[in-house]
């Protein structure tokens, strides 16, 4: 067995496992994050971020979700990545690059924050992806035998966002993994439940593939201010209310989105893996 050195974090509740591999990494993470996700028989989080090298960037963040899947970008955990790098003086810069699966990310400290530019969101289906093509605003979809209308995006990984009355009634365990596995989505999809309280301003849940229902999700909350935006719902910049915490949203002039919140290391430790 190996030892290795984790560090725990979060950012408005949706919790990670992080480790430096930036000298050397241990082999078989996606085992490594089942083990270490658990939340009965390990540390317990959303998800693993491995710290690399990176030849375009200054890093590079690899993500693996409870199930040892691997994803593309995940908003909160860049921020803890960003705080991590910089207060385990990984590097003296506040705004840096991090290489992604979705591509190049840059996140800035901002006092005690973190604001993110999300890049562009990718509004065709096909690119989303989804089983159908051209933009995907307030198209109906049935699952499990309800009908819905849903509007898709990709912020690097895929959303399906949809509103509700009231987040609090979701029976979300039962429903969540009925959009997660709908053959709609071919690499399955992170959903967002919505409910809108004025047009700068909503509250939200999210079902995430691979992790479930998670405290917060940087990506769907970027995701719900652009479709908020394209469905007439909210404006442009928002304040989304998440289970742990509120991230603040702009879908920037530029078409970039810009994600602001919190980021907080937990504590420390060491495991057997």
């Amino acid at each position: 067995m190996t030892e290795i050195t984790f560090t725990k974090m979060h950012g408005c509740g949706n919790d990670f496992v992080v480790l430096d591999c930036m000298e050397t990494q241990p082999a078989g993470l996606a085992e490594i994050a089942r083990n270490l996700c658990h939340r009965r028989f390990g540390v317990g989080a959303d998800q693993l971020l491995t710290i690399k090298p990176s030849d375009s960037a200054d890093f590079t963040m690899e993500i693996y979700n409870a199930d040892g899947s691997k994803v593309e970008m995940c908003g909160n955990g860049i921020r803890c990545f960003a705080k991590y790098v910089y207060e385990h003086g990984l590097t003296g810069k506040r705004e840096i690059e991090v290489d992604t699966l979705a591509g190049v990310i840059r996140p800035r400290l901002k006092g005690d924050r973190v604001e993110v530019d999300m890049g562009r969101p990718v509004l065709d289906g096909r690119d989303i992806p989804v089983a159908a093509d051209g933009r995907i605003v307030n198209h109906p979809l049935k699952v499990d035998g309800a009908g819905y209308t849903v509007t898709c995006v990709s912020m690097g990984n895929p959303h399906c966002v949809l509103y509700v009355d009231d987040v609090d009634e979701l029976d979300l365990p039962r429903l969540g993994p009925r959009f997660e596995h709908h053959a709609f989505f071919p690499n399955r999809v992170n959903t967002e439940f919505v409910q809108v309280l004025g047009p700068g301003e909503v509250r939200m849940r999210v079902w995430e593939r691979g992790a479930g229902e998670t405290w917060a999700c940087g990506t769907g909350a970027s995701a719900v201010g652009v479709a908020g935006a394209l469905t007439g719902k909210t404006g442009r910049k928002i304040t989304a209310h998440l289970m742990g915490g509120d991230l603040e949203i702009h879908w920037a002039d530029d078409d970039r989105v810009y994600m602001t919140g919190p980021a907080q290391e937990v504590f420390q430790g060491s495991v057997r893996v």
